[in-house]
């Protein structure tokens, strides 16, 4: 069965950066596309980004095009989520998920199986 697990959150300041990890615990060569959510207290979970490694694409939340980037090792298959200039309002648990999303940009839950535990991000002075 496999299994993700994340890491790399925890307290960082506004204008801070992070880079979480997502590292799958058995083979997912079964599915195409990784992607990284967020859920703040009180809110539903939104899309951060997804990568697909067949077909391609890379794919971003508007909330953080342009100071993220998300990439993938092919050695161990494990993604990355790199945010720079981090907001108070990026601040939430963060899951990756693994699967065969249903839209072509990967981009809502549907199709997303595998989903790790989440690790927490905090943005605070």
């Amino acid at each position: 069965q496999v299994q993700l697990m994340e890491s790399g959150g925890g307290l960082v300041q506004p204008g801070g950066s992070l880079r979480l990890s997502c590292v799958p615990s058995g083979s997912i060569s079964s599915m195409n596309a990784i992607g990284w959510f967020r859920q703040a207290p009180g809110k539903e979970r939104e899309f951060v980004a997804a990568l697909r490694w067949r077909g391609g694409g890379i794919y971003y939340a508007d909330s953080v095009r342009g100071r993220s980037s998300i990439s993938r090792d092919r050695s161990n298959g494990a993604v990355y989520l790199q945010i720079d200039g981090l907001k108070p309002e990026d601040t939430a648990v963060y899951y990756c998920a693994a699967g065969r999303p249903i839209t072509s940009t990967a981009t809502t839950m549907g199709g997303y199986t595998v989903w790790g535990q989440g690790t927490q991000v905090t943005v605070s002075s």
